[in-house]
């Protein structure tokens, strides 16, 4: 009896992508589809039984199917890429999300900060092609909207937040990433998603705007 795989996500969702990705990279057939429901997706359904929360569904199909690892053997470096695919939510993303919908004076000391945290991946990129070493890895995934989203989140807000003179490795493996054909075939749009990221800015734009 075949397997039934199955992924719903939201096109515009960088979370969808990485379950999308690792399922691709791992040759695991399976049927996307995309759905409006930004607090439940992604979710992974495999033989009837759903899976949520994207970095559980990277590590569920790493486990499942064996091809293609992209966690590796050694325990402490298995640590590692986890530690970065949980940093890269918990304080990349929040970082630059912080800088993303602020203004002025607090819009700066976010970038500020974004930027501080930018360095910790310049620093374990140093040495390495990917931040799974030699090829892509599972924080390569987790961290991969980088690739994309950094692009749309400048064009909104008119402020360039990875230079590559600041950040040289991480610029190169950005670039690397988002080439690689599993990935490149998988960006969702530019100007679809500049339009979606500047509506969804507009109301903490608004509300900085109010009297206090």
């Amino acid at each position: 009896m075949a397997e039934e795989v199955k992924l719903l996500k939201t096109w515009s969702s960088p979370f969808g992508l990485r379950a999308f990705w690792i399922l691709k990279l791992k040759g695991v057939q399976f049927d996307f589809i995309d759905e409006d429901l930004s607090n439940k997706i992604p979710v992974l359904i495999h033989n009837g039984k759903p899976i949520s929360e994207s970095l559980v569904i990277l590590e569920y199909v790493d486990e499942t199917w064996k091809q293609n690892p992209l966690l590796p053997e050694d325990p402490y470096e298995r640590a590692r890429a986890r530690f970065w695919a949980k940093f890269g939510d918990d304080k990349v993303l929040a970082s630059i999300w912080n800088a993303f919908i602020k203004q002025g004076k607090e819009q700066e000391e976010a970038i500020g900060l974004a930027i501080e945290t930018l360095k910790f991946l310049e620093e374990e990129l140093k040495g390495k092609r990917f931040f799974g070493g030699e090829k892509i890895g599972l924080p390569d995934l987790a961290l991969g909207w980088l690739a994309n989203l950094i692009g749309v989140f400048e064009e909104v807000i008119g402020v360039k937040l990875i230079e590559k003179e600041r950040f040289p490795l991480l610029s190169a493996w950005m670039q690397e990433f988002a080439e690689a054909p599993v990935i490149k075939e998988s960006w969702p749009p530019h100007e679809k998603l500049v339009t979606k990221f500047r509506a969804m800015r507009e109301p903490y734009v608004a509300a900085a705007a109010q009297p206090k």
